[in-house]
């Protein structure tokens, strides 16, 4: 199993949202974060005082996904969440060594 971790745009979370329900991935974890990368920030002006805004808004979607679907599914997600320019965000896929329904206490991929 491996887990996906994408930071994105948060304009792009419905796209991407449509698109995995269209893989028919059954669950996610979405939250809002804050952060920058090659960005830096950017600069606004309220009420002629230039401010400098160092952390943006992005949105954080975690999945856990069988071995097998990671390709299609990050596939499907530069896709979607790709607008060119920078700041569209990074994926990061982990190993997952275990999972466990707490439900019903299945194990593995059964689990997920």
């Amino acid at each position: 199993m491996k887990k996906i971790e994408c930071i994105i745009r948060p304009e792009k979370l419905e796209e991407v949202k449509d698109a995995l329900n269209q893989l028919g991935l059954k669950g996610m974890t979405v939250s809002q974060v804050m952060g920058c990368g090659l960005q830096k920030g950017k600069t606004e002006y309220y009420r002629g005082v230039e401010i400098n805004i160092n952390l943006l808004p992005k949105i954080k979607i975690e999945l856990i996904v069988k071995d097998s679907e990671v390709d299609r599914i990050v596939d499907t997600i530069v896709k979607v969440a790709r607008s060119g320019k920078i700041g569209d965000g990074k994926i990061f896929i982990y190993n997952v060594e275990d999972a466990v329904r707490i439900r019903t206490g299945e194990k593995g991929e059964n689990a997920i």
